[in-house]
């Protein structure tokens, strides 16, 4: 094998929006290869197709329109990427570029079961094609099928070690708790490079996610600076800067960032941050402002076919918003993709409706991995001590801050004053809520 995803036996054990990992949720390149002028191929294959249409360059057209909402935030290329992969496979139905494409354009509107059928499909015709198992991998993961998804990144990175595929080890390692090991897999996908500077971008700024993550904001705004310098005013880096800003308790120096983020690409994760910014430093007029952009993306990403429930779920329940119609869209998101980010969305809507009891199992399931992701941390302790369990509520808490003392500039100081209250024998009053 080129890289064992995991140390020791390759099985997990029994087996995440705005306070999460900046670009995250930014779909993994397929492949570690990429055009390095991506509007001059655009422009080209458009002009191709116009003369003489056929079914590679109409793949060819559909995948560089999923890069170029990649690099623009704009989810109407989608359509045209979908049109263009269905005129390809009406072409030519084994078309196996085509079905990568259909599957990575299901896996950014998160329509991942749709994504694993192409994956599969794509891989009954071409089974030593490496780029057909990251898109099985990842719809693998989004659907919580952890042990199967592991297993196909290692397929991936056996058949071609290259970028894509470290960053598929590198996130398998991060959600079973492995941060070193994440750290050194996402080194070797930037070391391995891409022809594409967005992509190259997009790992370093994982990159300083994972040194934020474990501790080192030196070490993390260096790498979003290196992807600033990739791709000048690459928002997920201005974002970095900005998570870095509120790790050291600078919160005017990261409102700084998020604008530049926010007014780039007004992304809802960018947004949200911005208008949670705005509430922590007394400006709920200028929060008011962000916060009603939300509705409005969500209402363009859904216009172009993509799912982002689960995200606007999380949004209302932390902003005290349609309670009922939240736990609906929850419990409708899990149900369909059961990931542990989707069971730590449905355990804090469940607790924010006063279900307590659903809550923990929910929070249970969405810490089966072992992951170090100080918002699960935090959710998970106060659920705990809602059902009872004041000493789990404490050790939740306190790995939470461990992990980042300002991991969220909405509910750290929450976090901090709930330690305090269950550590000096007191009792929570529940729901516990941030302001704003």
């Amino acid at each position: 094998a080129a890289l064992l995803l995991l140390t020791g036996a390759l099985n997990v054990r029994a087996l995440l929006d705005s306070d999460r990992d900046a670009g995250r949720d930014q779909m993994v390149p397929i492949s570690g290869r990429a055009d390095l002028n991506l509007d001059t191929r655009i422009a080209t294959l458009q002009e191709r197709l116009s003369l003489a249409p056929t079914s590679a360059d109409a793949t060819a057209l559909g995948l560089a329109y999923l890069q170029k909402t990649r690099e623009t935030g704009d989810p109407s290329y989608y359509p045209k990427a979908e049109a263009l992969f269905d005129q390809a496979l009406e072409a030519q139905p084994t078309d196996v570029e085509a079905m990568i494409g259909q599957g990575g354009l299901a896996l950014a509107r998160h329509d991942f079961a749709a994504a694993l059928e192409w994956g599969e499909a794509a891989r009954a015709l071409a089974p030593q094609k490496a780029s057909v198992y990251g898109v099985i991998g990842d719809a693998r993961i989004e659907l919580g099928r952890y042990d199967a998804a592991i297993a196909t990144f290692q397929t991936m990175v056996d058949l071609r070690p290259d970028m894509a595929s470290f960053a598929r080890v590198s996130y398998a390692r991060e959600l079973t708790g492995d941060l070193p090991g994440a750290i050194e897999a996402m080194e070797r996908a930037a070391q391995a490079g891409s022809g594409n500077a967005e992509n190259m971008a997009w790992t370093r700024v994982q990159l300083g996610n994972l040194q934020v993550a474990s501790g080192d904001l030196d070490a993390a705004e260096r790498h979003y600076q290196t992807a600033l310098a990739v791709v000048p005013g690459y928002v997920y880096g201005h974002a970095g800067i900005g998570r870095v800003a509120i790790a050291r308790g600078d919160l005017e120096a990261a409102i700084v960032a998020y604008t530049a983020a926010s007014e780039a690409m007004p992304l809802p994760e960018f947004v949200i941050m911005l208008g949670d910014l705005y509430t922590a430093t007394g400006q709920p007029e200028r929060a008011a402002d962000q916060y009603a952009l939300v509705d409005a993306m969500r209402a363009l990403f859904a216009g172009n076919g993509v799912n982002i429930d689960l995200e606007m779920a999380l949004f209302a329940a932390d902003h005290g918003r349609e309670p009922q119609q939240t736990l609906a869209l929850a419990g409708a998101r899990y149900s369909a993709a059961p990931s542990i980010g989707a069971a730590d969305v449905l355990a804090w809507v469940r607790y924010q409706n006063g279900d307590y009891a659903g809550a923990a199992d929910a929070s249970r399931e969405a810490l089966r991995l072992g992951t170090r992701d100080p918002l699960m941390h935090f959710h998970a302790g106060l659920i705990e001590a809602a059902v009872g369990n004041p000493s789990a509520a404490s050790a939740y808490l306190r790995t939470a801050l461990e992990i980042n003392p300002h991991f969220s500039v909405r509910y750290a100081p929450v976090a901090l004053a709930a330690l305090e209250t269950l550590e000096a024998g007191e009792e929570l009053t529940h729901p516990v809520r941030a302001n704003g």
